[in-house]
């Protein structure tokens, strides 16, 4: 018994520990974008930052757009402390900026990829990424202020796609590698919890994060390769060396949850592995935010913030649902138990 209540305790510490350092990460992060990243001239938001939030582009990606969009209405509706005004407002600000000009050709649904900062179309995809997003922004926008005319149908996601479910030819598609597993995971694991199916978490978390992680890990310098072809070797020597923000953003989400669900204690240590490595070598203690690219030693290889794909989304997204996810592991743990110290004798005699 007591060896059980230790374990609990130093379950409970660790959990805390980290609870207490993400939300704080998460408020500096928040805070980042906040500073630099709002267009008060024209809208929308400024996604091309350098190391101190400097601006070094202000062409606007619509993926961006409306990534941030979202972020903001999650937080707003999720946690008490992001509960304000100028978030609300600035998540408007950049709903009315995709409103007005994601759309390469009104009333057609198709939205661009790029924009100028005033909102003129710069370039096109054939993808629905920037679809997928202007919807979720919207959606969620609508959500928060409960305007209707933010309400999205998906019909801008669906008439990209053909009947077979695929994307229309000419949509890129996905290199192999541990992130995108990994990532596909954590929503696969929610998949699972809403069908309250424990075998298909129990396949989900051999599958989709124990074997893309130990096939992914650098044993050599630690953090998880971006690249790997089915033999387990990168493409290109640039992209063996190179370790990206989002994928470590996901197998955190992705080994949280997945001990969440399983009380796996493999899956707490790897979670741990993978936090610790991801706040030592891609957070700037120094202006704030996360580095996005890395070397295969784990030096900074670009010292910008944001850019046409690392924006306002994958590193808040990842802290904010850790927090909410350790919060809810705290709760099922239940108050610390209270020790209670021996009374002491009074040593003094009476007078």
């Amino acid at each position: 018994m007591d060896r059980v209540l230790k374990d609990m305790e130093k379950e409970r510490e660790t959990l805390q520990i980290w609870k207490e350092r993400v939300g704080q990460e998460l408020d500096n992060v928040v805070a980042f974008w906040m500073e630099h990243s709002h267009d008060q001239e024209h809208g929308g938001f400024l996604t091309c930052l350098g190391c101190n939030g400097q601006v070094y582009d202000h062409l606007k990606y619509v993926w961006l757009q409306g990534r941030q969009v979202w972020m903001y209405c999650h937080l707003y509706r999720s946690f008490e402390r992001f509960r304000r005004a100028e978030l609300l407002d600035a998540a408007k600000a950049g709903g009315e900026f995709l409103l007005h000009h994601a759309r390469v050709a009104p009333p057609a649904k198709k939205c661009a990829f790029v924009l100028t900062r005033d909102g003129h179309p710069v370039k096109v995809q054939r993808t629905i990424f920037s679809e997928c997003f202007y919807t979720i922004a919207m959606n969620e926008l609508w959500k928060v202020t409960g305007e209707t005319h933010y309400q999205r149908d998906g019909k801008a996601v669906l008439e990209n796609i053909s009947e077979d479910g695929k994307e229309l030819p000419g949509c890129l598609g996905r290199h192999q590698n541990p992130g995108h597993a990994i990532e596909a995971g954590w929503f696969l694991l929610q998949y699972a919890r809403r069908k309250g199916d424990i075998k298909l978490r129990m396949h989900i978390i051999d599958k989709f994060l124990l074997l893309p992680f130990y096939s992914g890990w650098d044993p050599e310098h630690g953090g998880l390769f971006y690249f790997q072809d089915a033999d387990g070797f990168c493409p290109t020597q640039l992209e063996w060396d190179m370790k990206l923000w989002w994928p470590h953003c996901e197998a955190m989400i992705a080994f949280l949850m997945g001990y969440s669900d399983s009380g796996d204690p493999t899956l707490l240590k790897i979670f741990n592995q993978v936090a610790e490595y991801t706040f030592c070598h891609f957070r700037d203690p120094e202006f704030g935010e996360w580095f996005g690219y890395l070397n295969r030693e784990g030096k900074v290889a670009l010292t910008i913030k944001g850019g046409p794909f690392k924006g306002c989304f994958h590193v808040p997204r990842c802290l904010a649902m850790c927090e909410q996810i350790l919060e809810a592991l705290l709760r099922r743990l239940g108050p610390a138990p209270v020790v209670c110290s021996p009374s002491v004798p009074s040593l003094g005699g009476s007078k």
